[in-house]
């Protein structure tokens, strides 16, 4: 797998290549690439870039010394598109919705437009749900027991957690990927508790999103119906608030939506990429 050396400390990603339309996609705590495993092979004619960003599913901790707030994990994931050399990109975002934080910082020139996907919006930093487990990971030791417990199957499976944002069921083979670099560094554990301590007060968040007015580009938000973690009512809200924002809601389908709906999934962000001008390169015959 490719790896860049950034500010921070090194980012692995896979890059499928070609000369397609660029579209970079963002993952969840403590998940990695795979997360979009079932879609980006649906997305011919694209170059999809997929950063491992550190959020905990990492596999090379970060400097001792980065920013792994949500603001800093935006900054880097903003770093890391222009030392690519990377432009005219589509953001995809599912569960972590930090990215969007790159409009607030002034850092979104390099985005031609955004998909959020069932992600984190407004004051809902960290969800309800994983407000318990930020503060787990605040505690010494805490990141430490949680890998521990998300080993035993009626844990990591337990609807109120990591088992209740996927109707499907996350497979435990992609679920012991996701944990594993936290299992086994106590390093990438330092950094998994710096990112979840690391969303600042309502008042801010919200400062933050009264700015995502700024920006002026197509943005499509895809509400999954029976979400655990993410509000029915931000989908509308997060369309409303941007511009040239459209909503699509998704049904049969809980925070993953790449998981549970994939087809469907791809199928509404290639009609929004070509309705808003980023049509797929045909391969010759």
């Amino acid at each position: 797998m490719p790896r860049i050396e950034l500010s921070s400390g090194p980012v692995d990603y896979q890059d499928t290549g070609g000369e397609g339309p660029v579209l970079v996609f963002g993952h969840g705590m403590p998940m990695n690439e795979t997360q979009w495993r079932k879609v980006v092979p649906l997305l011919d004619g694209y170059r999809c870039v997929l950063p491992t960003l550190p959020l905990g599913g990492h596999r090379q901790p970060m400097n001792p010394d980065a920013d792994l707030s949500q603001r800093g994990v935006a900054r880097l994931l903003g770093e890391f598109i222009e030392r690519l050399g990377l432009d005219q990109v589509t953001l995809v975002l599912n569960d972590w919705g930090g990215g969007q934080f790159l409009v607030s910082e002034g850092r979104a020139q390099r985005l031609a437009r955004l998909v959020l996907v069932a992600c984190e919006a407004f004051d809902n930093f960290p969800p309800g749900p994983a407000k318990a487990m930020a503060q787990v990971c605040r505690v010494p030791g805490g990141v430490w027991l949680l890998t521990r417990l998300m080993g035993i199957p009626a844990f990591r499976h337990n609807r109120a957690g990591y088992g209740g944002m996927s109707l499907r069921g996350i497979p435990d083979e992609i679920m012991d990927d996701w944990f594993a670099p936290a299992t086994l560094s106590r390093a990438i554990r330092k950094d998994l508790a710096k990112f979840a301590a690391g969303a600042p007060d309502r008042e801010t968040l919200l400062a933050w999103s009264e700015r995502l007015r700024e920006f002026d580009r197509p943005v499509l938000v895809v509400w999954a119906t029976e979400d655990r973690l993410m509000p029915r009512e931000h989908g509308p809200r997060l369309a409303e608030l941007y511009p040239q924002g459209r909503l699509i809601e998704i049904a049969a389908s809980s925070t993953l939506i790449p998981e549970d709906q994939p087809e469907r999934l791809a199928d509404v962000l290639t009609d929004f990429l070509v309705q808003t001008g980023a049509e797929p390169t045909r391969h010759a015959d």
